[in-house]
């Protein structure tokens, strides 16, 4: 088994790992069957697809979308200013 196999294992592990405590609220898949996807109560969704990497093996793909507010948390902000960086500035 390869490298990035392993990693692969490891993310899905740690998506699914991410359902535990929580309350499904409801489950959908694409008529495809490409997407499997699992609403929990809270606002939480677990997205698993099989897809066609580009030599084309098929993958396994789980993410874990977590709700606006805890995305925000913890994200590094950047507060950009448009004012000329060869200006000075007198303090």
């Amino acid at each position: 088994m390869s490298t990035a196999q392993v990693q692969d294992l490891r993310r899905i592990a740690e998506a699914l790992g991410q359902l535990q405590g929580h309350t499904v609220e409801t489950v959908e898949i694409r008529s495809d069957c490409r997407l499997f996807r699992v609403a929990m109560s809270d606002g939480r969704m677990l997205l698993v697809s099989a897809m066609v990497d580009e030599t084309g093996k098929p993958r396994l793909d789980v993410d874990f979308l977590r709700t606006p507010e805890e995305a925000s948390h913890g994200q590094l902000e950047v507060p950009f200013n448009m004012a000329d960086p060869n200006e000075a500035t007198e303090d």
